[in-house]
């Protein structure tokens, strides 16, 4: 099947099916997740603290794992990560407690956390340079697809094999697509069998020589406004990832089936948010030749969008109300996806792994802080509105947070002049 596929289309493709399991892999516990605290009595609270466990690895994996792709490539690096989060899946299906279901999710992070940015390693040579919004957003789009499928999926498998078969299940569908991945992908592009003349020079040349140091401090000073960014929107992203099927199950009193239905509904605006926002930041791009209006226009866009569809819960409880406005609300923040996960190569394209870790660790935290503050006040004011009313505010400093990305100014470490920009607003970088 492969052999008939561009190897340019057959690679993007690998990596939209890793991004769709990844995140059903991570989100499959929120629809579980009144099994589970029902099985295993554990309180609002306790629950947060297992949602943010697999975030405390993952925080410290975005950089470090950014760096291990970088130096050791996408191959083998997203081998052993899908063999890791595989197994953490799988295992999550045998725990008896508290304390096993807490350390299956750090495994689950551990083995997830390099994904991203190693992702963003392979797509920066494998993707040519006026598709980079579109190949984020599309893959991204993938992620949110998977949102979307796991609610109604996991509550089919709950049916069919238990949640604790689900787990298993899914686990071993992941190592399939391991296996996949080793066998299809090549991190240089010219040595695939399947490449053509013609796709590779569509596709960035590889900087000449041995591969660079990372400067860290230079790098971290030029990354830290895209990565408190993106804190802004990983804070509403993981409050939607993991209380979600929660808020219709216990705000309206749904039973598991239908609670999933509403939750699938809202993370379906997303699939489209995420592939609207990378073409419509590319084609900006194409148009003006400006990469700071191309990224940030549609970021802020997306911020202020979130924002507002999330005002009108404040007067309304109507459920079918609710449910549009949050699925208007993830539409708004999902477009920020393309341009945002742009940005890193944009700036860095010879640290872009790197870059794209430190980005992501502004997710990353919110993964840990936004499920562990939703859980305590819920378990405090019994008010499933307040965690999402909060997250319209960290929607509003986004914003404002976005104004101070530079895309268009490429990294230089050595402190020289930014370089030329070719014709599309692509910067020119040797090799």
């Amino acid at each position: 099947m492969f052999k008939r596929l561009k190897a340019t289309h057959g690679v993007l493709g690998l990596l939209c099916v890793m991004y769709f399991i990844t995140y059903v892999d991570r989100v499959n516990i929120g629809t579980a997740a009144g099994e589970i605290q029902h099985e295993l009595g554990l309180s609002n609270t306790q629950l947060g603290l297992v949602f943010s466990a697999f975030a405390y690895p993952y925080l410290v994996f975005q950089v470090i794992g950014g760096w291990v792709g970088d130096r050791f490539g996408p191959r083998r690096t997203l081998f052993w990560c899908g063999l890791i989060w595989a197994v953490a899946t799988i295992l999550t299906g045998f725990v008896q407690g508290l304390a096993t279901l807490f350390i299956a999710r750090l495994l689950l992070g551990f083995g997830e956390g390099a994904t991203f940015p190693t992702a963003t390693r392979a797509m920066q040579y494998w993707t040519p340079a006026g598709k980079r919004g579109f190949a984020q957003g599309l893959t991204h789009a993938f992620a949110r697809l998977g949102n979307a499928i796991t609610p109604p999926l996991i509550a089919a498998l709950t049916v069919l094999l238990t949640w604790r078969g689900s787990f298993v299940f899914l686990g071993v569908i992941s190592l399939l697509w391991v296996v996949a991945w080793v066998w299809y992908f090549r991190n240089e592009p010219r040595d695939h069998p399947a490449i053509t003349a013609a796709e590779l020079q569509t596709l960035p040349a590889r900087p000449a020589g041995p591969r660079p140091k990372v400067p860290w401090g230079p790098l971290l000073r030029r990354m830290w406004p895209v990565t408190l960014t993106y804190f802004c929107y990983g804070w509403c992203l993981w409050l939607y990832l993991n209380w979600l099927p929660l808020f219709f199950k216990n705000g309206y009193g749904l039973d598991i089936r239908n609670s999933a239905l509403f939750a699938s509904g809202v993370f379906f605006a997303g699939v489209v948010g995420d592939t609207l926002g990378g073409v419509l930041s590319d084609r900006i791009l194409h148009r003006t030749g400006n990469v700071r209006l191309a990224r940030i226009s549609v970021t802020m866009l997306g911020f202020i969008g979130a924002f507002l569809s999330l005002l009108p819960i404040l007067y309304v409880q109507d459920i079918t109300t609710v449910a549009l406005c949050l699925s208007a609300g993830f539409f708004f923040a999902e477009l920020v996806i393309g341009p945002m996960w742009s940005i890193p190569m944009d700036i860095a394209p010879k640290y872009s792994g790197t870059a794209a870790g430190l980005m992501n660790t502004g997710s990353a935290f919110a993964a840990i802080v936004s499920p562990l503050a939703a859980g305590a006040i819920i378990d405090a004011t019994g008010n499933w509105y307040l965690p999402f009313l909060l997250s319209m505010g960290l929607m509003a400093l986004g914003a404002a947070t976005a104004l101070l990305m530079r895309p268009e100014k490429p990294f230089d470490e050595a402190g020289a002049a930014p370089p030329a920009e070719a014709p599309g607003g692509t910067p020119v970088t040797a090799g």
